[in-house]
């Protein structure tokens, strides 16, 4: 039985290869979810305009946590899980962007413009202080922007994949 197949180092990195092909997309939606979470976190304290989209997130993993009895009191704790809850529901909304030629960017157009529609948008209609991300128009064009620039780095890291392959 071990003639008819022979195992080799080459196997593993085919086998590998393979495995990371078909996760591109999820690949490149963290990649996108760090790039949006990465210009909020370095770019909040810029000026006043600047969103803070990390506020929202802060706020609705509180609003959850006391909706199931518990209250997180330390600050560093609320930020961390708010911000590991944003890329990971970013890196799944984000890994949903696929397309062949030109229609993958324009789906990471379109995906990016209604996360960032959304994120400004939707706070206030679900109880939520939306001042953090809708303050101004700069504030709402910067937000709008974050969620393109995580919805276009998604689309590249999907398509440098493909071309690697």
């Amino acid at each position: 039985m071990r003639d008819q197949f022979h195992y080799n180092d080459n196997m593993h990195w085919t086998i590998l290869k393979k495995i990371i092909m078909e996760s591109k997309n999820i690949i490149g939606g963290l990649a996108g979810a760090i790039v949006l979470t990465l210009l909020n976190e370095s770019l909040k304290n810029v000026n006043s305009d600047m969103p803070r989209i990390d506020l929202v997130g802060k706020e609705v993993v509180q609003k959850t946590a006391e909706y199931f009895g518990l209250d997180i009191e330390n600050s560093e704790s609320l930020l961390s899980t708010a911000l590991v809850s944003d890329i990971i529901s970013n890196t799944a909304y984000y890994s949903l962007i696929n397309g062949e030629k030109e229609e993958l960017w324009l789906k990471a157009a379109s995906a990016g413009l209604l996360a960032g529609l959304g994120a400004v948008n939707l706070p206030d209609k679900m109880g939520l202080n939306d001042e953090p991300v809708s303050k101004s128009l700069t504030t709402k064009a910067l937000v709008i922007g974050y969620y393109l620039a995580g919805a276009f780095t998604t689309a590249a890291v999907i398509r440098m994949m493909e071309k690697s392959r």
